[in-house]
């Protein structure tokens, strides 16, 4: 099968494509970031997916499946590129996997869609709207991308959509937004709050998107992997110290005294949990996590040993 993979550069999607090409697909790579180590079978083309010179790949290699990657999730930084890239780069996928007779696109999107309130359910269902958008507007575009992709479920009839909200990821890579949360030495939390985290191993993330490839499911899943831990568990088990602060001051103090730097609108997602029902992807697909939650700590401190603070 010939998979088109925009976003390859990341971490999460080099290791996709390796396990692609390790199953045999042909991967076709698209990403303005280069990946100078390509594993051999990747045709990679350094673009941006929403440049003309992208749609061309897509005329040319006309990929059997999409697995769509090129989001950016990073919060902290905000900028009209990061918008353009979400919104428009998605909407430039869906046209072009039409356009092109894609049978089958994925669409890789976070749980942090359903955003953390104080009346949010404890496992959010697919159906439910997003939530908290008034406090947190840098998930706008995030959200936004995730809506129009949902969309192509009545838009393009002609081939497949699988919408994922995949929970936190956390292993040796480091990446996603609980990692870089937790890479300093002392970990910030709200005085008199400890939120459930749900989170899954990259291994397992890339098991979940292959199992999405064979099973080919249509509509929008929650996927998830072991059970939710309560941050501060987390934070222990990573070797980082807790560091609870009263709100008012914790929002003086982030991103100085070795703290990290969040958007003031970050603060309810570690005052309130993010929590998901991921039944639906589990009948669809049988997709069944590998790595249980203390694995995916421990391989995370390994990884990132606890900074000096000498």
């Amino acid at each position: 099968m010939k998979v088109l993979v925009p976003g390859i550069s990341g971490r999460l999607g080099r290791m996709l494509a390796e396990e692609l090409i390790e199953k045999g697909h042909d991967v076709i790579g698209i990403d303005r970031r280069p990946f100078h180590d390509a594993p051999r079978g990747v045709e990679m083309h350094e673009l941006d997916i929403r440049k003309r010179a992208a749609e061309e790949v897509f005329r040319r290699v006309r990929p059997n499946a999409v697995i769509h990657m090129a989001t950016v999730t990073h919060l902290v930084h905000q900028s009209e590129d990061r918008y353009r890239i979400n919104l428009g780069g998605t909407r430039a996928v869906f046209e072009h996997s039409s356009a092109y007779g894609a049978e089958h696109v994925v669409f890789v999107g976070r749980h942090t869609y359903y955003g953390a309130a104080a009346d949010s359910p404890l496992f959010h269902v697919e159906d439910e709207p997003p939530m908290g958008l008034a406090h947190f507007p840098q998930l706008a575009d995030l959200v936004a991308a995730d809506l129009y992709a949902g969309s192509a479920l009545w838009r393009y009839p002609t081939f497949t959509t699988s919408v994922l909200r995949m929970v936190y990821t956390l292993g040796p890579t480091g990446h996603g937004t609980l990692a870089t949360f937790l890479r300093g030495a002392r970990v910030p939390t709200i005085m008199g709050y400890d939120p459930l985290f749900h989170f899954m191993h990259e291994r397992d993330v890339i098991g979940a998107l292959v199992t999405t490839l064979d099973s080919r499911p249509r509509g929008v899943f929650n996927v998830c992997g072991p059970a939710p831990v309560p941050l501060s568990v987390i934070i222990k088990e990573t070797g980082r110290t807790n560091i609870p602060v009263p709100s008012p001051l914790l929002v003086a103090a982030l991103g100085r005294f070795g703290l990290p730097k969040l958007p003031p609108g970050a603060l309810d997602h570690i005052r309130y949990p993010i929590t998901v029902d991921a039944s639906a992807f589990t009948a669809a697909t049988k997709f069944a996590h590998t790595i249980d939650a203390k694995t995916a700590m421990r391989a995370y401190k390994d990884a990132f040993p606890r900074p000096s603070t000498s």
